[in-house]
């Protein structure tokens, strides 16, 4: 893991190349105090401030600023949205690409940006040796000190939750998913449940129904940690863990397929977020809960028609075996809700109908709850992890009626797959819990600053910054 702590320091005057940030609504005032000659290469290179670009010049400033520069070295100017109140992703162009050294930032504050300079610089090498890696880019910083720490917390479960999500299945199977959690559990004094294999029958049939098709070699199970004072309030955090999906005997084509290493996203983000509230010492009762399958074939394997009991006690007739991690949460979630916490968020990676309604960076969340719904969109702009909440619309509960069943698991059609998914799911949650779901892609499929392709973090740091406002001292 990235040593995130190592990026930013404390600005005790130090030599370091300075950054000018600047927004388009300033850039003709800057640039017309400048020496002709900075003029010159600005305008040779077309540069005018659009966000995400920068530019490097010859030292320029007073001579002050010019004192505080490694000699015979280079300044930067950088644009923008807007240069008086950074974004989380601000800095992410520069992070990533900056050659190695030390930066302070000329005239602007840093603390909602530090986030977006330290992540850009954690890269996935477990199984490539990256050519040319130079050493870390660190950040100067006076006030925003005091938020490093905060900023450090939110790019380790960032990176977290990309390197579980890229490392392959052959790596990453529900045993893996125990060791990482056993491992966080022991860091922080909580309690680890494991319930796998076929002790998962009687209490958990749906969890056992999926992963039994991969019992020799992957076996299911269910995955608890609880940590926190019992005088705090509890909470629960779900994650859908199917570490591998073929779909089952509703198999995927192969393009499908391709990427269905990323179908554990949920447990990833579920893992990141309880280890956000541990090492934060949040003043909660954590209860997390990680299904953790293997959606394989074999001669056991779920049958389309077959009819599962659950822990709720509805039975259910599976009309695809490829609407599995509905099953796997079912179970969960009834378990959560026995304990009767003040609130439930779950987080998968759930239907294609979620992305082509909002695209691939852009979570789906349901929401039980007005209050909790709206604090979580809030938490999600002031951090730019963006949420969008979709209807729990009660009128399409018909479409998981079954004439032989409580309910089927998958609703006929291509109408509404996100919202009859969610709906299957609030039949497993209580009644009289505030619960939320994130119906996330874990995936980036195309990169952006500070964003690489791959295994992504969507709806993390909006769910932790609301638990944090809520919860926090």
């Amino acid at each position: 893991m990235t040593d995130f702590k190592s990026l930013v320091e404390a600005d005790k005057g130090q030599p370091a190349r300075t950054i000018q940030i600047l927004d388009v609504n300033i850039f003709e005032a800057w640039l017309k105090d400048q020496p002709e000659n900075i003029r010159s290469i600005v305008r040779g290179y077309r540069f005018v401030a659009n966000p995400e670009s920068y530019l490097l010049l010859p030292c320029i400033g007073t001579k002050e600023i010019s004192d505080k520069t490694e000699q015979g070295d280079f300044t930067l100017v950088a644009g923008v949205i807007d240069h008086k109140k950074l974004d989380p992703w601000a800095l992410a162009k520069l992070g990533g690409r900056l050659p190695e050294g030390k930066y302070r930032l000329a005239d602007t504050s840093a603390r909602d940006a530090l986030f977006g300079w330290m992540i850009p610089q954690h890269e996935f090498d477990q199984y490539k040796e990256l050519p040319d890696r130079q050493g870390p880019s660190v950040l100067l910083v006076k006030d925003e000190i005091s938020q490093v720490e905060e900023a450090v917390r939110q790019a380790e479960a960032t990176a977290l939750v990309r390197d579980m999500v890229n490392t392959p299945a052959a790596d990453m199977g529900p045993d893996k998913l125990e060791e990482i959690s056993q491992k966080l559990a022991e860091q922080h004094g909580g309690e680890l449940i494991i319930t796998r294999g076929d002790a998962l029958e009687k209490g958990f049939p749906m969890i056992h129904g999926v992963g039994k098709a991969a019992m020799r070699q992957h076996a299911p199970r269910l995955i608890e940690i609880k940590w926190g004072k019992e005088n705090h309030p509890k909470i629960a955090i779900v994650g859908k863990g199917v570490t591998f999906d073929t779909g089952g005997l509703s198999m995927k084509s192969p393009a499908g397929m391709l990427i269905m290493k990323k179908d554990m996203g949920g447990a990833a983000h579920a893992i990141a977020l309880a280890k956000l509230i541990m090492e934060a010492k949040l003043p909660v009762q954590l209860h997390l809960l990680v299904p953790a399958v293997e959606n394989s074939v074999d001669g056991t394997a779920l049958r389309p028609g077959d009819i599962l009991d659950s822990r709720k006690g509805l039975t259910v007739e599976v009309t695809n075996t490829d609407a599995e991690g509905r099953l796997v949460l079912g179970d969960a979630l009834t378990l959560a809700g026995e304990e009767e916490p003040e609130l439930i968020i779950d987080f998968a990676t759930l239907t294609g109908a979620a992305r082509v309604a909002l695209g691939p960076d852009l979570p789906a969340m349901f929401c039980t709850d007005d209050d909790m719904a709206e604090g979580l969109l809030t938490a999600g702009e002031t951090q730019d992890d963006p949420l969008w909440r979709m209807p729990l619309w009660k009128r399409y509960d018909y479409m998981l009626n079954s004439s032989i069943a409580d309910c089927i698991n998958s609703a006929a059609g291509s109408f509404g797959g996100c919202m009859t998914a969610a709906l299957f799911l609030k039949k497993f949650a209580p009644d009289n819990v505030p619960w939320a779901h994130f119906d996330t892609y874990a995936w980036r499929p195309a990169s952006k600053p500070g964003r690489p392709k791959g295994g992504e973090a969507l709806g993390l740091r909006a769910s932790w910054t609301y638990l944090k406002e809520r919860y926090g001292s």
